[in-house]
């Protein structure tokens, strides 16, 4: 699929000028640091170095004092309390958090409860309410879902169960009757940041928590590992407060993992090492102790290696393994449930490619799919656990906004997945009289309707989506920090840039554009369709480097035969047989002549 290369716009030349003499940089770093909006010596300072001290009152969060209130005189009370969470990564560790919280401060009356995703469905549900007042709590705390649960709580409200809402997500005009609602995104809320992944709300309620209860802040810092598994595996914008609290909680899985998370790793070939490694030095100036594993772990990790594993339970089995996992102590009980959650994995990865493919041949027989504007695929057998998975597989085929539907409890359900620049919420809202429940964010979505709706919603949906797209967003698009000439690489360039991370959204790792290089001539197809490479100028001289592109060999044959072409690209560290070096990481290639 071809796609387009834009390159941002160059930063303010003085203030490029200006960073680059303060901090002793070159002007690429420099630029780098002006496309983020740091401007002055003191901003780069708060980026480089995240401090914990910069996260804000947790009390400017509109309803926190009400949520501190009704927690605590819980506990003064001895109440049952029920942590309830979605079943999802970010719901899960959230649920870990609060409640390893709440038992390490010595409270007894407390369990945690996951919905089942096939008989429940997502968020708290009826069932779900019925269990507590059965049950005999008091308190329910709910995290990463709730903002539109307005009947479920209004019928504990009819049990006597009080409840308090913990979400991120976008909120309707009205409120659930809660005790207290937090969420950020809620019109009348004031906190300054409003980014959070729904474990980062959790954490914002335990650090209001221990500052009611006069506790160590520095008590919290455990905690920060299940912070950054959410934040990476929800794709929230790694800015603000997520900045610290990823930077901090990359540091803990890194240096002192969790039971939970070292056992899960192993499937991963994450392994502890054997030998003493000597303290490091830290951006600080303090030594910290070293990483634990055979490699520096970062946000990419969480994504593509923990988050699949932890949410592999949910979708195959019960969430409530993810969470017996990471709030287990005990490293062989962890290792049991690790390797049950692994199994369930890769029964995941089997169901996704099967129904990929069977959701790509249905669209390659469907003439009025392949014209569309949207691709919206149903199949009443597909498994419920993958379908958001498979959604992001169709839109790397068929780069448009995308809703994959199955069935469940009598009614079709189903995942959205959107392009870049275009709302697939805010479509979606625009069907809602067809739906019977919908929410989530800008670029993901869940969503049900009753059978007899499909295809009135599939046709509005296509109405709507063909209102909003514009020709350009049709195209997946690479996005360029700068382009550079490959003799500015170099060490010391590398060191700086390394400390930009960690990466994610609003932070992203640069993409640089270098025009008129050649392979060294050993250039070779690797794995499944990747170039391996030595990457140098065509006129310029610069020592080479080393570069892989992945499904890019249709190239193979020009760059074999000396010819120059164009790359954009991240640059990274690889590290073989305990040698490290800088190696290319080539996003795209265009040939002379390709428009970009």
């Amino acid at each position: 699929m071809q796609k387009r290369w834009v390159l941002k716009e160059r930063g303010n030349p003085e203030k490029v000028a200006g960073l680059s003499a303060e901090l002793g940089i070159g002007p690429v770093l420099a630029e780098l640091l002006v496309q983020r909006g740091i401007n002055t010596f003191e901003e780069a300072k708060q980026f480089f170095r995240p401090s914990l001290e910069d996260l804000h009152d947790p009390f400017l969060m509109k309803d926190m004092d009400k949520a501190v209130d009704r927690v605590l005189a819980a506990l003064e009370k001895n109440e049952k309390i029920l942590v309830y969470g979605d079943y999802d990564v970010d719901g899960t560790t959230a649920v870990s958090l609060v409640y390893t919280f709440l038992r390490e401060l010595g409270h007894a009356q407390l369990d945690y409860y996951i919905p089942d995703r096939y008989s429940e469905g997502y968020g708290v549900s009826f069932k779900g309410v019925d269990f507590a007042h059965e049950n005999d709590f008091a308190l329910v705390i709910a995290l990463d879902c709730g903002i539109k649960a307005i009947e479920k709580v209004k019928k504990a409200n009819e049990y006597g169960v009080d409840f308090i809402i913990c979400d991120h997500h976008r909120p309707d005009e009205m409120l659930p009757d809660a005790v207290a609602v937090l969420d950020a995104k809620r019109p009348d809320c004031n906190y300054p940041f409003k980014e959070l992944s729904g474990c980062g709300v959790g954490f914002k309620l335990i650090q209001a928590l221990s500052s009611r209860k006069n506790l160590p802040f520095e008590n919290l810092h455990k905690y920060l590992d299940l912070v950054v598994v959410s934040i990476a595996s929800d794709i929230v914008p790694i800015t603000g407060e997520n900045r610290i609290l990823a930077y901090y909680g990359l540091r803990l899985i890194n240096q002192n993992p969790r039971p939970g998370f070292e056992s899960i790793l192993k499937y991963s070939n994450i392994i502890r090492k054997t030998e003493d490694v000597p303290a490091i030095t830290a951006p600080n100036g303090n030594e910290d102790p070293p990483c634990v594993f055979n490699r520096e772990l970062t946000i990419s990790d969480m994504v593509f290696l923990v988050g699949p594993r932890i949410n592999a339970a949910g979708r195959i089995e019960s969430g409530r393994n993810s969470v017996r996992l990471l709030v287990s102590e005990i490293p062989d009980e962890a290792e049991e449930i690790a390797k049950q959650i692994n199994d369930f994995n890769t029964t995941r990865r089997d169901l996704d490619a099967t129904t990929t493919d069977m959701a790509l041949d249905a669209i390659k027989t469907n003439p009025r799919l392949m014209k569309a504007c949207s691709t919206v695929v149903y199949h009443p057998e597909w498994h419920k656990g993958v379908i958001g998975i498979v959604a992001s597989r169709l839109i790397e085929a068929y780069y448009r906004p995308t809703i994959v539907l199955t069935q469940s409890n009598g009614l079709v359900t189903g995942s959205a997945r959107s392009i870049k620049d275009f709302d697939i919420y805010d479509a979606i809202d625009e069907c809602s009289e067809l739906l019977e429940h919908f929410g989530g964010h800008k670029y993901a979505a869940g969503l049900s309707l009753k059978p007899e709706n499909l295809e009135a919603f599939i046709e509005k949906f296509e109405t709507v989506v063909k209102r909003g797209l514009t020709e350009d967003m049709l195209s997946p698009e690479v996005e360029i920090d700068l382009k550079i000439n490959l003799n500015e690489i170099g060490p010391r360039f590398y060191k700086v840039l390394k400390q930009f991370a960690p990466f994610g959204p609003g932070n992203m790792s640069p993409v640089f554009r270098t025009d008129g290089v050649i392979d060294n001539g050993y250039g070779r197809i690797v794995g499944k369709n990747h170039l391996k490479l030595t990457i140098g100028h065509h006129e310029i001289a610069s020592a080479p480097f080393p570069a892989i592109a992945f499904q890019q060999g249709e190239h193979f044959n020009h760059i074999n035969q000396g010819k120059p072409f164009n790359i954009c690209y991240h640059i990274e560290e690889n590290e073989w047989n305990n040698q490290k070096s800088i190696q290319l990481n080539i996003k795209d290639i265009k040939l002379p002549g390709e428009e970009v």
